[in-house]
């Protein structure tokens, strides 16, 4: 049976401790793991398709992937005690959308990743926003779109009129 693993965040463990332990933990772990490389954690192939998405690459080492797939791995567990550490600062065990959201745009290195995950624009935190809109009066219902709208995906426009 494999030993207990430590969590990687302890309650009410302030970010900067919580970053010295959890970078010098995944350094530990790396040299000293043997990878299972018939059954790694996440799918190479999907690995692999994702590397090939970019039209500069020819070929990839057969190496690259696993290695690829230790760096996911090191970045969503990253990300997630990030979410937890907002989490727990508002009293929650319970990841939502917004503490993934707070956790990205509290440290810069992780822009890149903007267009993915928008950052929420409340007001103030803890508000919840009512069903009407500012001043108690009913918001405008949302457009919806019709046939001959045209769809917007990211910054191109995809037109869906018939020809």
């Amino acid at each position: 049976m494999a030993p207990q693993q430590q969590p990687y965040v302890q309650p009410g463990e302030p970010l900067n401790d919580f970053l010295r332990s959890f970078w010098q933990r995944m350094i530990n772990a790396a040299e000293q793991e043997t990878p299972d490389y018939r059954h790694p954690p996440l799918p190479l192939a999907r690995i692999k398709k994702v590397m090939k998405s970019d039209p500069d690459v020819k070929m990839i080492a057969a190496d690259a992937p696993i290695l690829f797939c230790k760096a996911c791995e090191i970045f969503i567990a990253e990300i997630t005690a990030r979410a937890f550490i907002i989490a727990d600062s508002n009293k929650r065990r319970t990841l939502s959308r917004s503490d993934i959201s707070k956790a990205l745009s509290k440290s810069d290195q992780f822009d890149f990743l903007i267009d993915i995950v928008p950052r929420d624009e409340m007001p103030f935190p803890g508000v919840v926003a009512s069903a009407n809109g500012p001043g108690g009066k009913k918001a405008a219902p949302a457009p919806v779109a019709t046939k001959r709208d045209p769809v917007r995906i990211g910054s191109s426009q995809l037109d869906t009129r018939d020809e």
